[in-house]
Order: structure tokens, then sequence, then C-alpha cells
């Protein structure tokens, strides 16, 4: 495998917000979890290998709206994860302009020992916001969560649906250069998940704003994207409109 690259930056003035050069992703199988472990010492310890993503390229301009398309374990989320850092390449060059900001695990990075309230107040620090920007946001977020006086309890006594509108209300608010959304529109009951493609809608309306939106539901990927990628075995077998794009995926 050749070496990996990973260009990060946030430069919301390039006109290209990503783009994969040849991007392959290898995981390594093993049996069981000693044999993984022995791993870390050794390289002769039997595995398997899989390419979750498998020489991939292509690119995303800024102000685009692209769906990536492909059935569960085609490496959709794979390519995700190194957008927004959470997994890097085995080999080829991941490039990402501009902050990013990830609709995928809602409920995930909060401190369950803190209060609604005081997790925002530590995210917009995490973030790097100013007090100003956190003091005009903040307000936002609280009333598009809809949590009411429950904001000021301890996260662990909220639902898995009130987390997860919080992550959402925050995540969305927070006015990223490149939107990363993977399926996460259904958050809560038919009315908040109508409310939360409502805010996705006006985002994308937001000309500079890139969004890349990870689905199999087809009717969702031509609401609210103009392009598409079809990734099969973590490979991308086609790329044009999303009209194309999703008939491609379905015929195949």
């Amino acid at each position: 495998m050749g070496d990996a690259t990973v260009i990060r930056d946030e430069d919301a003035s390039n006109p290209v917000a990503v783009r994969f050069d040849h991007v392959t992703k290898q995981y390594k199988l093993f049996k069981n979890d000693k044999l993984r472990l022995l791993s870390t010492f050794s390289k002769r310890i039997p595995h398997d290998t899989v390419n979750a993503s498998d020489d991939l390229s292509f690119t995303v301009n800024r102000g685009e709206s692209l769906a990536l398309l492909g059935d569960n374990g085609a490496g959709k989320s794979t390519a995700l994860k190194m957008i927004t850092g959470v997994c890097f390449p085995t080999s080829g060059t991941v490039e990402v302009h501009g902050r990013v900001s990830a609709l995928l695990e809602l409920s995930a990075g909060f401190d369950m020992k803190l209060s609604g309230m005081e997790n925002i107040d530590m995210r917009c620090q995490l973030w790097g916001l100013s007090k100003e920007e956190s003091k005009e946001l903040i307000p936002e977020i609280v009333e598009f969560s809809e949590l009411g006086k429950y904001i000021d309890q301890p996260m662990r006594t909220y639902s898995s649906g009130m987390r997860a509108r919080l992550g959402f209300a925050f995540v969305s608010s927070i006015r990223p250069d490149i939107l990363v959304v993977d399926e996460a529109l259904s958050v809560g009951d038919r009315k908040f998940a109508k409310k939360c493609r409502e805010r996705v809608n006006s985002i994308i309306a937001n000309e500079n704003v890139t969004v890349l939106f990870v689905t199999h539901s087809t009717g969702t990927a031509k609401e609210f994207c103009h392009r598409g990628i079809v990734i099969q075995k973590g490979k991308a077998m086609f790329s044009g409109g999303i009209e194309e794009a999703v008939d491609f995926y379905t015929a195949s």
C-alpha cells in the first residue's frame, strides 16, 4: 500500500470542499479480541483484510450537495469518517477545506453528568466560538431542541431521543462550511423530524455550505442533493446528476 496523506484546513475560499484521490481504507479482521491484541506486538498474527474504501476518487466543489448512495457495508460511512477525521486512509489523499460539522452519532460526546445547558456551553468552547457568538447562538439551540425546563437537568436523565434532539440542535446551528449528514434526519417524533428536514433544507439553500449526504433512501437523496455518487464495495461505480445516480443505484 502507498502512503496516505490528509490535508485539512479551514480555508472556505478554496473552490474544492472535499477531494478523495485514490483513497483506500483497509481494516484488519481478527478471529477474536485476543488475536487482535497480539497483533499490536507481532505482524504475523493471522487475519483477513477488508477494503472499506477501495481506490475511491471524487471531488465535491464548494456549495455542492452530494449524495453518497449505497447499500449497508458499501463504504459510505467510512468515507464520512475520513472527512470528519474520525479515521484515516491507509493510502491515497483526503483533502478537506473548511469547518466540518457532522450529523452522525447525534448524542455522542455529551457529558452525562452535566446539564444540557452546560454541555452546549462546553461544545461552544470546543468549537472555538467567542463569548459573543455563543451568547447569540445558545438561545437558538435551546429553542430548537424543544427541551424546555429539561435543559437545566443532568443529561443522564434524558431519553435517547432528547439527547439526539439537543445534538441536532447544536450541530445544525453552528453554521459550518461543510455539513455531513448520515441518515440522521429521523430524530424524535414526526413533527420534530419534519423540523429537522426543514433546517437541513435551509442550510443547503445557503450557497456557501457544502453538503455530503449518506443515505439509502432515494427519495431523501433527491430531496436534498443535486449530485450523486454510487458506492459499491468501497468503489465509486457511478458519479453524475442525482436522477441518473438514483437510476443507476436502483438498477444495480
